[in-house]
């Protein structure tokens, strides 16, 4: 059971929270748009040469993400 409180914070604490709330979101999104463009530029890659070798052995080594290719199309994942 989570129980309801308040808390007092002055003015300036409480903006500072607000300013860190945007920037986190600014940083998702930019995180995601970046993901998306090293998915593309992966895809563009396995037209060009053999990189499945070298994507099995980033798999193996990555402890916070995997890429899965199917079809000529990279997705990067978290593990």
């Amino acid at each position: 059971m989570v129980k309801q409180g308040s808390v007092t914070i002055n003015l300036e604490d409480y903006h500072a929270l607000l300013e860190a709330g945007q920037k986190a979101l600014e940083l998702k999104g930019n995180t995601e748009l970046v993901i998306k463009e090293l998915q593309v530029f992966l895809s563009f890659m396995t037209t060009r040469t053999d990189i499945e070798p070298y994507i099995v052995e980033f798999n193996k080594q990555s402890k916070t993400s995997v890429i899965e290719l199917n079809d000529g199309i990279a997705k990067i994942r978290k593990k």
